[in-house]
């Protein structure tokens, strides 16, 4: 393990890339043998930090579930990262472009906790069992490391790249719709860019929470009742410019757009 005042001073770092809208260098390249377990460390530095600043913790997100999005990413293992309060956008939003270092879109299903899930042995049906609704949603994805290179250890030390997140569509019961079979559209001004359906996430977009909560029992954690969980995405990351409008179909669940201005 690194060094505690090592662990504090990348979540200064990172505080301040977040701050100043930019990148640093590799955190591995500057700090050989940084493990999981470090890169977790600073991230809960840093989103304590953040909660000591009055940031209120809403949700978890969920990474690189889909075999196309570990293909993209050239990492082959499941991440979290939280959401704050100040992440969550409505459908409809104008979200401003220079907010971020660099701005790409996933499409996902987000999930919304009745009651708290405690691993670590929770199930899929444990999941279902306990989520009030699931509603369609956009991550945008806003790293704070160079891109080129990355590896887990620096993806999950940048709160897993989660920058924003735009909910919207139809929130639906877990027995209404075969969650497998949900699928979008993925639209950038007009022109599909992208498309899949939520199966891709770990055969079933409620194993990846269920992943969740068995991974945060390994650091002590566990999800609260109202909490909303990003279960990962099931299209590639989509890049965005100023001035895109993207537009998610979830045919039978909605639509999610937004604006980068």
């Amino acid at each position: 393990m690194l060094d505690p005042s090592r662990i504090s001073a990348i979540a200064e770092e990172l505080a301040t890339a977040e701050r100043d809208r930019t990148t640093v260098p590799l955190l591995t390249a500057r700090n050989p043998g940084m493990t999981v377990d470090d890169a977790y460390a600073v991230q809960k530095r840093w989103a304590d930090s953040r909660r000591e600043a009055g940031a209120r913790l809403v949700g978890r997100k969920i990474g690189l579930t889909s075999k196309v999005m570990q293909v993209a990413t050239g990492i082959t293992e499941p991440d979290y990262g939280v959401i704050f309060d100040d992440m969550v956008l409505e459908s409809g939003a104008s979200v401003e472009f220079d907010r971020f270092s660099n701005v790409r879109i996933e499409v996902e299903l987000a999930f919304v906790l009745s009651k708290p899930l405690e691993g670590p042995h929770v199930t899929v049906f444990d999941v279902l069992d306990a989520t009030a609704y699931v509603v369609p949603a956009l991550e945008i994805l806003n790293s704070h490391i160079e891109l080129q290179g990355r590896t887990i250890v620096d993806t999950i030390s940048d709160n897993a790249a989660m920058g924003a997140m735009v909910v919207g569509g139809r929130p639906v019961k877990v027995d209404e719709v075969d969650l497998r079979w949900v699928s979008a559209l993925l639209y950038r001004n007009q022109t599909i860019e992208e498309s899949g359906v939520a199966a891709a996430v770990l055969g079933h977009p409620a194993m990846g929470v269920a992943w969740l909560a068995n991974k945060l029992a390994q650091h002590g954690q566990s999800l609260g009742e109202g909490e909303m969980i990003l279960a990962g995405s099931f299209t590639r990351p989509m890049w965005v410019e100023r001035g895109d409008t993207v537009h998610a179909d979830y045919a039978q669940l909605g639509a999610v757009t937004c604006r980068f201005e």
